[in-house]
């Protein structure tokens, strides 16, 4: 049987730019549609022309793609014709093949929001719809609150998708708004409109995330007849997001029915690059990437428990569901007090460390680590810190540097502007194939705001390395978490560090101190070694 055609559409750059916090820059914006066309997305929409300067930027610079760039905009306002609103007109001055208009399904916001009768708003959407088609380009109707609308008053809703529809919009996209809509409530609306005469393959769906069933809404309207989906990379939106396509795509793509039922843009040699996507825009946003986050999360594929990682060693899919690879994501067999030997072995092959079994070096290893983390160290968070006790114990940890000594000083005073603020500065002395090395860092960014001791204490220690130099230069803190592992005066504190490199690798590294800067100094000092040992430097 073949299969039939399903199309993506992604929203990142509109609906997911709406996310709080969130502001992309005319680069920021060509360097994700960039990747969303390497992924094999169908449609990329890339804003509200006329809405601000980026999103008018933007269009003038959008990159070319495979997939088909489109518009967004609202439908024609009442009073004037769709030729003579400048608003609309600002949609389609951009030039793209496709316009995305969203219009009112929900009689209670076209008699409410809007002011205007049902009747108007219907002419609304005729007019436009009919307008883009005349310009020769792809029409597509976002049918606003339509889950509500259809509860509310179903004979308006399908009024409105079927003026759409007959005024030759290409597709019918219907919206849960607000996020509160249920699987069987999308698939029953979703099949009454193709009942109601617009075929499923002129039928898209967007969903928002309010219930956290965005996902399962998507699929239960392509269960009902819908082959066009929206959503965005790792479900960025307004309020809780919209349907995640990092989720959505291996959904489609490795699941049945949908594998062998559909057939999308996305190949299975692109999906393997879905990680790396979903990484890179955690990256544009100066976030760190939710560890629990399905198919490309840090902790998608991790088995910390004793039976689990027994079971994966022999099979693994006894506790997988699909292969890590797949997605370019990569298994993890935490280490922890709880672990075997067995666990040992394969994480320390995971790290590139054969070890035979039987070895006496493991039992050490374990021994160290359950020592370690009674004092409140935790590595199945710090993945990088086991693996460089790991090589110490078996005599692999080569020695690229001596830290002398090391200083952070934290100072309060007065600006230009006589406002109170603090300066953190950092020494570092390393001695290196016998020559000593002093670095100095202040905590200042670029814009003369103070980032910490820690980040003063970073920078120096990055500062110069000598003949290490290069292989560190493309190094930088990502992440940094503190916690109290006791109470009382005798508090210890536990630092973990997240680390990336321009090759893509993310890693974490554990200190343990009563004192914070110690603590986190220990961390820093192992997400160097990490990188100087992955990228073979060689000890002077």
């Amino acid at each position: 049987m073949s299969k039939q055609r399903l199309y993506l559409y992604d929203t990142t750059l509109r609906d997911g730019q709406q996310t709080q916090g969130v502001q992309f820059s005319t680069a920021e914006k060509v360097q994700i549609a960039k990747a969303l066309d390497t992924l094999g997305v169908d449609y990329i929409e890339g804003g509200w022309p006329g809405a601000n300067p980026t999103d008018s930027e933007f269009f003038e610079t959008r990159p070319d793609t495979k997939a088909t760039f489109t518009a967004f905009g609202m439908t024609k306002r009442v009073g004037m014709s769709a030729e003579n609103d400048d608003v609309l007109s600002a949609v389609l001055n951009a030039g793209t093949p496709a316009v995305c208009l969203v219009g009112k399904s929900h009689d209670f916001h076209v008699e409410k929001a809007l002011g205007i009768t049902l009747a108007e708003n219907t002419e609304n959407i005729s007019k436009s719809m009919a307008h883009i088609v005349a310009q020769g380009r792809e029409a597509m109707f976002d049918a606003e609150h339509f889950f509500d609308g259809f509860k509310s008053n179903p004979d308006y809703a399908l009024e409105a998708v079927k003026a759409a529809y007959d005024s030759g919009a290409r597709w019918i996209v219907l919206c849960d708004t607000n996020g509160g809509a249920l699987p069987n409530e999308v698939r029953n609306a979703t099949e009454a409109v193709i009942a109601a005469g617009i075929p499923g393959d002129h039928l898209g769906i967007h969903t928002h995330n309010d219930t956290e069933h965005a996902v399962a809404n998507s699929l239960a309207a392509i269960d009902a007849g819908a082959r066009h989906v929206q959503g965005t990379l790792n479900g960025l939106g307004e309020r809780c997001g919209n349907a995640n396509l990092t989720t959505l795509i291996p959904m489609l793509l490795l699941k049945e029915p949908y594998a062998s039922q559909f057939d999308t843009g996305v190949t299975l040699e692109a999906l393997s690059g879905l990680t790396r996507i979903s990484r890179m825009l955690d990256d544009v946003l100066n976030r760190v990437p939710t560890k629990q986050a399905a198919f490309v999360g840090a902790s998608a594929f991790a088995h910390k428990a004793g039976l689990h990682a027994s079971a994966i060693l022999k099979d693994p899919s006894t506790y997988e569901h699909v292969d890590p690879s797949t997605v370019g994501n990569a298994r993890i067999i935490p280490m922890s007090n709880q672990a075997g030997q067995s666990n040992l072995r394969r994480r320390l092959a995971e790290a590139g460390i054969e070890v035979e079994k039987g070895n006496p070096a493991l039992a050490r290893i374990l021994d160290r680590i359950k020592e370690k983390e009674a004092d409140g160290y935790s590595f199945d968070t710090a993945q990088a810190s086991f693996e460089l006790l790991a090589r110490q114990e078996l005599g692999q940890l080569p020695n690229f540097f001596e830290v002398k000594r090391y200083k952070v000083t934290v100072e309060r005073r007065k600006n230009k502007r006589d406002q109170m603020v603090s300066l953190s500065e950092a020494v570092v002395v390393v001695k290196v194939g016998g020559e000593k090395k002093l670095s100095v860092s202040e905590s200042v960014d670029e814009t003369g705001s103070d980032r910490g001791p820690v980040n003063a204490l970073a920078k120096a220690l990055a500062k110069d390395l000598g003949p290490y130099q290069n292989v560190i230069d493309d190094m930088r803190l990502v992440d940094f978490k503190v916690r109290i592992t006791q109470g009382g005066t005798e508090a210890v504190t536990r630092v973990i560090i997240d680390s990336v490199d321009g090759q893509g690798r993310r890693w974490s590294t554990v200190g343990v101190s009563p004192n914070i800067v110690d603590a986190s100094f220990e961390a820093l000092l192992d997400a160097t070694i990490w990188k100087l040992v992955h990228d073979g430097a060689t000890p002077i």
